[in-house]
């Protein structure tokens, strides 16, 4: 297989993260999640804890807030330089080697480049309620303020520093739904594509 990456975004709930890494392990590349946070921290010089919360969720303020909160003199927030961080972070990543990365609008970043497949795994929320009620031992009310909770910040973030909207079909290689195809057939799908 030539050099490929695979970017995972997701709705939280789809089992986007899971398929991800089940599609690493099976292509035998690198799984880049919650592990690019160090490098971030690094670039960035802001504490692992602070990227974490920040570096693919929009503080639970709203947009308008998110636009105009603590900006320097040159206009920048701490969360812009978190995400130029993650930026130099991801484009280094594409650069070394095959990967899978999920989230942090890896998609967005990596536009330019021919060796990429974008993914956005969805799926109904009976399905997404059930899975977030088993992985975090909560009730079917907490699941679904969650879930809206997790979505919101996600789309806002992205929304934001892509000026693209988040989900939207066009801006991926492949939108599926987890519920209707199953963990598997979507694994074998993103695979097929990412051989092609």
């Amino acid at each position: 297989m030539t050099k490929r990456i695979i970017t995972i975004s997701r709705e939280f709930g789809s089992g986007g993260r899971f398929i991800g890494e089940e599609v690493a392990k099976k292509l035998g590349v690198a799984y880049y999640d919650k592990d690019i946070i160090g490098q971030i921290a690094e670039q960035s010089g802001l504490s692992p804890e602070y990227i974490q919360e920040n570096t693919e969720l929009s503080p639970k303020k709203g947009l308008f807030s998110y636009a105009f909160s603590g900006r320097d003199i040159t206009g920048k927030s701490v969360e812009d330089m978190v995400y130029e961080a993650q930026r130099k972070v991801i484009r280094e990543i594409a650069e070394k080697e095959s990967c899978v990365i999920i989230g942090r609008n890896a998609d967005f970043i990596l536009r330019d480049r021919d060796d990429v497949l974008n993914v956005f795994i969805h799926g109904n929320m009976p399905e997404k309620v059930q899975r977030i009620c088993k992985l975090y031992n909560v009730t079917e009310a907490d699941a679904v303020k969650m879930i809206n909770d997790t979505d919101k910040r996600r789309g806002t973030n992205y929304n934001f520093y892509t000026e693209q909207k988040w989900g939207m079909a066009g801006n991926y290689t492949l939108s599926l739904n987890s519920s209707m195809l199953g963990y598997d057939m979507c694994q074998k799908i993103i695979m097929a594509c990412a051989k092609i």
